[in-house]
């Protein structure tokens, strides 16, 4: 009689295990599910920052010297090639980028026209990844090129109405000449990041999205960089940060 009942308690307790195991595998579904659908995404949750801008004004104090412009049959009349105004703008940037700011593949387009033996503008700041089109709004062949590390090129002579590009995948100062008008001169500067800003008119510029944080912050102008600066951007805010080169 008792091994009767010792194998009865064994058949049953055979039973009862699938459903044990069913129910063991079922709680821990559902505790993974709750898990992932209650994790807050990146940039979603409670209190995430939010981001900022550095803005300020850069003064350059030196004197620029006025470019030199080669006579020419068109010369009847004509500009001068190019103000001092323009070469005044500066570049700011940060000297280290946040880690989410090479998540950015491409870099888009950028123009730099040749206008009165003129690269208009003067200083371009894009990131790796643009193609820059260099069109041609003369009335006369230009040929633009470069002789730069980050960007060796050679477009050829093309005539008005015709464009050529470049696209400019590393980081680096680009100096851009035209072989035919040895007075055109212009700055091209490739950043791996978009934290950059070149100045208006007056000086003034604006970094925009930045992540809070403490940062160092360059100028440059016309071959010419400050020393780095240290500033704070605040969680929603803007820093104030003003430059003066000489």
């Amino acid at each position: 009689m008792q091994d009767l009942t010792r194998t009865q308690r064994e058949q049953r307790t055979q039973r009862e295990k699938p459903a044990l195991v069913v129910k063991v595998w079922v709680f821990s579904f559902v505790s993974f599910v709750t898990l992932v659908s209650f994790a807050p995404a990146p940039g979603f949750g409670v209190g995430a920052a939010r981001n900022g801008v550095i803005r300020g004004r850069v003064e350059v104090r030196r004197v620029l010297p006025q470019v030199e412009r080669r006579p020419g049959v068109t010369d009847l009349g004509a500009p001068a090639a190019r103000e001092v105004d323009d070469r005044m703008r500066s570049v700011v940037y940060l000297e280290s980028a946040p880690r989410r700011a090479f998540e950015v593949d491409d870099g888009g387009h950028a123009v730099m026209d040749q206008r009165t033996e003129t690269f208009v503008p003067h200083l371009l700041a894009i990131m790796t990844g643009t193609t820059v089109d260099f069109p041609n709004s003369d009335k006369f062949y230009h040929n633009v090129f470069s002789l730069s590390k980050p960007a060796r090129f050679d477009l050829g002579r093309y005539s008005a109405g015709h464009s050529r590009s470049i696209r400019f995948d590393r980081p680096g100062i680009v100096r851009v000449f035209c072989d035919i008008h040895s007075h055109m001169s212009a700055f091209i500067l490739v950043f791996s990041h978009p934290y950059f800003a070149v100045t208006d008119s007056h000086g003034r510029y604006h970094i925009d999205n930045v992540p809070p944080g403490n940062y160092a912050v360059i100028a440059w102008n016309e071959g010419n960089a400050s020393e780095p600066k240290a500033v704070v951007v605040p969680d929603g805010g803007a820093a104030e940060l003003d430059f003066a080169l000489r």
